[in-house]
């Protein structure tokens, strides 16, 4: 058992290959010109519910611009940053306004709804602003089956239509149970199936 845990394939990493846009094709698009230096505009503020793939996006961003040799600065969750952090991050923004860098930034709600410094929120509302729109349950089971593919896994159409009416519907916790699946599925050396699922979920809890 404990070799087959080791030989479990890891989650892959966030691209934006394998993000599912859904209505995100122009948020997508302008983050592939931003993080490659082909954009006109080099800031970026997304924001959206928890779970909608802001997190995922800035790390792909991140890795993306490392290939181009492009210098990026990426700032997620900004509604928590501290007073100091709210004024490194604006004398960032002055900086790469300066000196030719990109910053992607996120958060949950727009610029000026969070209770940002008004200078802070003025800098990053002068970029391009997303909404991060949630996926359809069409897309969700879309992006279930493509994570699936991606790990060599073979999903049931009933399993993924069980996750998405019993369980959490943010992609996330969806990705979570996913790998979950898999990793039950390799150790009892069972194929993936509704039972094999359901007697995941009924396993308790691990101890912290």
């Amino acid at each position: 058992m404990k070799q087959l845990l080791l030989d479990i394939q890891p989650a892959p990493a966030p691209t934006l290959e394998n993000f599912v846009s859904g209505r995100n094709a122009e948020a997508l698009y302008s983050l592939l010109l931003a993080a490659t230096g082909k954009a006109e505009v080099r800031f970026v503020y997304l924001w959206g519910a928890p779970g909608s793939g802001k997190s995922h996006l800035l790390r792909a961003c991140a890795d993306l611009a490392q290939q181009h040799g492009v210098r990026l600065v990426t700032a997620d969750d900004v509604q928590h940053l501290s007073d100091e952090a709210q004024i490194d991050l604006f004398n960032t923004y002055n900086h790469l306004r300066e000196t030719g860098g990109v910053l992607i930034a996120a958060g949950d709600a727009a610029p000026t709804q969070m209770h940002l410094r008004d200078d802070l929120a003025t800098r990053l509302a002068w970029g391009l602003v997303y909404q991060l729109q949630p996926l359809s349950d069409e897309e969700r089971a879309q992006a279930l089956k493509a994570h699936a593919m991606e790990r060599g896994m073979n999903l049931p159409d009933e399993v993924v239509d069980y996750c998405l009416r019993h369980l959490r519907r943010d992609l996330p916790a969806l990705m979570t149970t996913l790998q979950a699946l898999d990793d039950w599925s390799l150790t009892a050396k069972r194929p993936v199936t509704l039972p094999l699922l359901r007697q995941l979920l009924q396993l308790p809890a691990k101890p912290d």
